[in-house]
């Protein structure tokens, strides 16, 4: 049952992407072979839309369908929490950027556009104008995130990518 609060936008027939995801589904644009790291609690991929100065950024969903940041758990907060620590560690190492960010929109008016509560963790190079661009995002096929989930996945794999 998904975890509800007042502030819900979601319509009653919502069909959610990130529960497909989740599910390793095939119906969206996001496609199993993009997670790159999944418990019981969490599922991260690589975000199907990039933009040009920031390619292979993650999102992190809650794999229970919790809409936004109202009606989440504590402790479920913690695992994502936990979750982008770790892809940020992992940006570093594998991406070698300079740095990270992380964005998380609630309700229309705070520009969510997905009515499940995703977390996006991007890597970040000096220059890079993520917030200030008005270069706009593209939607990216499953070949071009390949090396990226590859690249994170291996990390993950090793003892590194266990801390």
């Amino acid at each position: 049952m998904p975890s509800q609060s007042p502030y819900s936008h979601a319509p009653a027939d919502y069909d959610c992407a990130m529960c497909s995801i989740v599910a390793h589904d095939r119906r969206f644009y996001t496609q199993p072979e993009d997670i790159v790291f999944q418990t019981e609690v969490v599922t991260a991929f690589i975000g199907s839309h990039w933009w040009p100065k920031d390619k292979g950024h993650v999102i992190i969903v809650p794999n229970e369908h919790i809409e936004n940041l109202y009606a989440m758990p504590f402790d479920t907060g913690g695992h994502i929490l936990a979750t982008a620590r770790r892809i940020a560690l992992a940006f570093k190492a594998v991406y070698q950027c300079d740095g990270t960010s992380t964005r998380q929109h609630n309700e229309p008016a705070g520009y969510q556009e997905v009515f499940h509560y995703h977390l996006h963790v991007f890597p970040r190079y000096e220059g890079d104008e993520l917030y200030t661009s008005t270069y706009d995002r593209y939607l990216t096929t499953p070949e071009e995130r390949l090396p990226y989930a590859e690249k994170l996945r291996h990390y993950f794999a090793t003892e590194r990518g266990q801390s």
